[in-house]
């Protein structure tokens, strides 16, 4: 495979496969995030209902684009990490790989509804940080602290905003429905009876939505793992989408040369002015190497690092500049450079990718992973939140704002966690039924602990994977 040396070929292949469990794994881990419902309230057969969400997580996955996937590749500035020895990729690849899998088979076969997305990227921030305090580290933070920000804020808010989405739900239903459908819908579903045909109809239609929405979310979390794996281990191949024309380039970073040199770095900041002179660097430093002869149009596999690390530099600098606001640009040079950081039109196009057969291995580990041990934690899901069995109305309620947030998160490229943002809509709905008195105060204790514990565990325990990989490679 791409003439690698037989250890550098057996790191790879144990990596994606390390990769594919861990999908696999999130895909078991997850599955009651979108079948608790059906199944407490007799819509659909266990079995029946797993075997669709995996199908509906399957098709997520393949269908749900890549901005969130690109989301976590661009929290770990991955081109500091790289260094002539592979080994060292390796290293971080399989701190996070392990620590990731570690806290997600602990927190299922506890029971916990704990998040995948906030395990991987802690594991990831975990991995940065380590990197930070590396003797050899002499060019800043392992970590890409404003998409970093970006993530927290997500994965923060996305929980609070579902537990009152969830009160705000059942308070309009209670409030439009007439007094016969209220006394259906806010009934408790009888034992092994199925709901009315449109109550049904509407639950299955909520958990096909949370599964695909969870695919083009969770999923695209494996994708961009194995993107890092790819560009850590080999990045000749992967570093930059080779399915794009080099010369290409060339428009584009005169278009960006001819913007910036509007700017009058007078009126600029000492930091930006600083952002600037590396933009005009890593932009002289490309020009000269698409000017040169190519071989069968692809740039030289030695090169192609260098190539990614000036592409994401001129787009992050040229987004700091923007976002300071200081620069004196004309609308449409604003418009123009704002175009550049599109993975669809601008330079970041060439870096922001993935291969359709990384997509489609994640979408079957994804999909085949949440057919498989699901019952855990759809018991916690069904059971343990709320004093009441679930009722049609707070199932329909839970799962609505878990589909509608996860499905708004991945078009802004937002990673979320479903496990929590469906979690906290059926505490929002117990609520609305009943008060704070509705809730289990032990299991939503348990899964609050898991909710703040995730992130500084993983950390801690992917920077001292990565520390002592680091020291036996």
């Amino acid at each position: 495979m791409f003439g690698l040396e037989t250890d550098i070929f057996l790191l790879l292949a144990f990596s994606i496969l390390a990769a594919c469990a861990f999908e696999f794994v999130n895909g078991f881990h997850d599955t009651a995030n979108a079948v608790a419902t059906v199944i407490y309230t007799n819509s659909l057969k266990p079995n029946i209902a797993v075997i669709w969400s995996g199908f509906m997580n399957f098709c997520g996955v393949f269908l749900g684009g890549i901005a969130v996937a690109m989301g976590i590749v661009n929290l770990l500035p991955v081109e500091l990490l790289i260094d002539q020895n592979v080994y060292h990729s390796a290293a971080m690849v399989f701190s996070l790989l392990f620590s990731a899998i570690i806290w997600n088979l602990g927190t299922w076969y506890f029971g916990l509804p704990s998040s995948s997305s906030h395990t991987l990227i802690g594991s990831i921030l975990g991995v940065g940080l380590a990197f930070t305090f590396m003797p050899e580290n002499s060019e800043g933070a392992g970590v890409n602290w404003t998409k970093a920000e970006e993530l927290f804020t997500s994965l923060l808010t996305s929980p609070i905003f579902g537990f009152a989405l969830a009160i705000i739900i059942m308070f309009i239903l209670r409030r439009m429905l007439s007094k016969p459908l209220r006394e259906i819908v806010f009934s408790e579903p009888k034992k092994n009876q199925p709901p009315p045909i449109w109550i049904r109809a509407i639950l299955i239609t909520t958990c096909t939505l949370v599964s695909f929405f969870h695919g083009s979310n969770d999923g695209q979390k494996g994708v961009g793992l194995v993107m890092l794996i790819l560009i850590g281990i080999v990045p000749a191949h992967f570093a930059l989408d080779n399915s794009k024309d080099p010369l290409a380039m060339k428009t584009d970073l005169a278009g960006i040369e001819t913007a910036i040199g509007s700017i009058d770095s007078s009126r600029l900041s000492v930091s930006d002015r600083h952002h600037l002179h590396t933009i005009k660097k890593e932009i002289d430093t490309l020009n000269a190497l698409v000017s040169r002869p190519l071989v069968d149009n692809r740039l030289p596999l030695e090169e192609r690092m260098n190539v990614r690390r000036a592409l994401l530099l001129i787009s992050r600098n040229t987004k700091t500049i923007l976002d300071n606001g200081q620069a004196n640009l004309s609308p449409a040079d604003q418009a123009f450079l704002k175009k550049q950081a599109s993975s669809e039109s601008g330079i970041r196009r060439y870096t922001d990718y993935a291969p359709d057969w990384v997509i489609l291995m994640i979408s079957l580990s994804l999909g085949l992973g949440t057919m498989v041990g699901w019952k855990r934690i759809v018991v916690t899901i069904g059971e343990k939140i709320g004093k009441q069995h679930l009722t049609y109305a707070q199932g329909a309620s839970a799962e609505l704002v878990a589909a509608s947030t996860i499905g708004v998160s991945s078009y802004l490229g937002l990673p979320v966690s479903t496990t929590h943002v469906l979690s906290s809509g059926i505490a929002g709905s117990m609520v609305a039924s009943k008060g704070v008195k509705n809730l289990q105060g032990g299991t939503i204790r348990n899964i609050v602990i898991a909710w703040v514990l995730t992130l500084p565990v993983t950390m801690v325990l992917s920077g001292t994977l990565y520390v002592f990989f680091r020291w036996i490679f």
